[in-house]
């Protein structure tokens, strides 16, 4: 049997080969054949705040430091994205969601997200309980541009802020429209999400990555 290799990995786990052991209190998989995207402590942070990664979100992925707000939060999630960190996201998503997350898929996705713009931020500061964060994530996929529209939910349980889940105010809209044109003696046609769309679901991946 290979001996065990244990070290601290810049996402502030020790590992073992093979698999996970602790992430913020949250056991997770470790998936060595998947190489996720590094960043220097000096490097512009992608979450779009002018500050440095190390500063940024850097200190909560390193796990030195957790999000003091919502907004924070779900800075250090897109940021997370950016580097394929599944273990950053699964530690910070709320408990009766993580069951149907797949650390493994983040790794994998060859998405590359471009850039990030806070719409609207409702509480979440560091004297709340519960936030809000509308943001627009803009990625390419395929060498193609596409969008994420979301307005995320936040809690904060036992001093820690974790993602909830979110809402597509897109996705809203058409259900507004479909219930205006149901009203009618036309037939209804029932819209359905592309696969590159936002699942209505509420997991915050695209459709295809999940129950497409």
């Amino acid at each position: 049997m290979a001996k065990a290799i244990k070290s601290k990995p810049h996402h502030g786990c020790f590992m073992e080969t093979g698999r996970l052991l602790l992430y913020g209190g949250v056991k997770c998989q470790f998936f060595p054949e998947f190489h996720m995207p590094r960043l220097s402590a000096d490097e512009p942070c992608p979450c779009g705040s002018p500050k440095n990664y190390g500063v940024c979100c850097g200190k909560y992925h390193s796990g030195d430091m957790h999000a003091e707000t919502a907004e924070k939060l779900m800075r250090s999630r897109y940021c997370a994205f950016v580097l394929r960190d599944g273990a950053y996201l699964l530690s910070t998503l709320a408990a009766e969601n993580r069951s149907g997350f797949d650390a493994k898929s983040v790794a994998d996705d060859t998405t590359r997200w471009t850039g990030l713009q806070i719409i609207e931020c409702v509480d979440g500061g560091i004297l709340d309980q519960t936030g809000s964060v509308e943001f627009i994530a803009e990625f390419e996929e395929g060498g193609h541009p596409g969008r994420l529209h979301e307005r995320s939910r936040f809690e904060r349980r036992e001093g820690k802020w974790f993602y909830v889940d979110g809402v597509f105010p897109a996705v809203h809209m058409h259900s507004e429209i479909q219930s205006a044109v149901s009203t009618s003696s036309q037939p209804r046609t029932q819209m359905k999400a592309g696969r590159n769309d936002p699942c209505p679901c509420g997991s915050g991946k695209k459709f295809k990555k999940c129950c497409g």
